[in-house]
């Protein structure tokens, strides 16, 4: 199978889970009486529609450049970037102040929750960690940094599962405020959750450069093509799932106009071969000069 299917299948795959999980956990929190388990169902929610924004936005990222999209669609994966952080911080924080709401009332009118959100909660940690291992041994085996992300945020959710169950079992030893005190830790991780979506959506808007180790990658690929004796400027960005690359280098200045095309193409498919995600590439040809 393609790794780009096979990548598809195993985010499609978590995408599933999630949305089980999401619905099991509401039914049961209602059911049990457990404000934790209802935060963990919402918190899986936001994962789906997480998942469920990027896709559409990657598609339509993807889309052609048209004649009012001379550049393309891609910043159209930032806003939906934009509108998801602001839909899930809006529900941490509702679901952080009603358990604020509930920790200042000294747990009064709190209800104990019942046997079955103990064991849901069980079952979540267990479903979780199973899709971590699924998802971090398909990451290795594909080299994705995108499913390696996918993989630790399952491992987190394990751990937002695992203070549920504390909570839960807290409540029914008798101090039902830790129910509460569960739900405000979920909406923490929610909040934090929301607050990269937005720094990463935001970075991408401003045009933030690449990593400068994937640019010292596009620099050397330039140098060690023939004829080039020197890059004079390197400018990259990143915007939605795609990367663009500016890059002045310098040649000598005696080589005809066709010499000089060839080697920036050479350059270009160089440079294109260090990243899959490369959308486009410019390279200006200087004349060389002694600085």
């Amino acid at each position: 199978m393609e790794p780009a299917k096979a990548a598809q299948r195993v985010t499609l795959v978590g995408l599933g889970a999630n949305a089980a999980l999401c619905v099991m956990k509401l039914i049961v929190g209602f059911a049990a009486h457990s404000s934790g388990l209802i935060s963990d169902a919402v918190n899986s929610a936001s994962d789906v529609l997480n998942t469920l924004i990027a896709m559409i936005g990657v598609r339509i990222g993807n889309k052609q450049a048209d004649d009012d999209h001379p550049y393309g669609h891609a910043r159209f994966e930032c806003v939906a970037s934009l509108v998801l952080a602001f839909l899930v911080f809006a529900t941490g924080l509702g679901i952080g102040w009603n358990g604020v709401k509930a920790i200042l009332s000294g747990g009064k009118g709190v209800e104990i929750p019942g046997l079955p959100a103990l064991i849901a909660a069980v079952a979540v940690c267990a479903a979780k960690e199973a899709l971590y291992w699924y998802t971090i041994r398909a990451a290795k085996k594909l080299d994705s940094l995108a499913l390696k992300a996918s993989a630790w945020d399952h491992r987190s959710d394990v751990f937002a599962a695992l203070g549920v169950f504390a909570g839960i079992l807290g409540a029914r030893l008798g101090l039902p405020i830790l129910d509460a005190a569960a739900s405000v830790v979920i909406s923490i991780l929610i909040l934090r959750v929301a607050v990269n979506i937005f720094i990463e959506a935001v970075n991408q808007t401003v045009d933030r450069a690449c990593e400068p180790e994937l640019e010292g990658r596009f620099r050397t690929a330039a140098l060690s093509q023939g004829g080039v004796r020197r890059v004079d400027e390197l400018r990259s960005r990143r915007v939605g799932s795609g990367v663009y690359v500016d890059m002045e280098i310098a040649a000598d200045g005696n080589l005809s106009l066709k010499d000089a095309h060839d080697i920036a193409e050479r350059v270009h498919d160089a440079v294109e071969a260090c990243e899959p995600g490369i959308r486009h590439c410019m390279v200006h040809v200087n004349p060389f000069t002694e600085e």
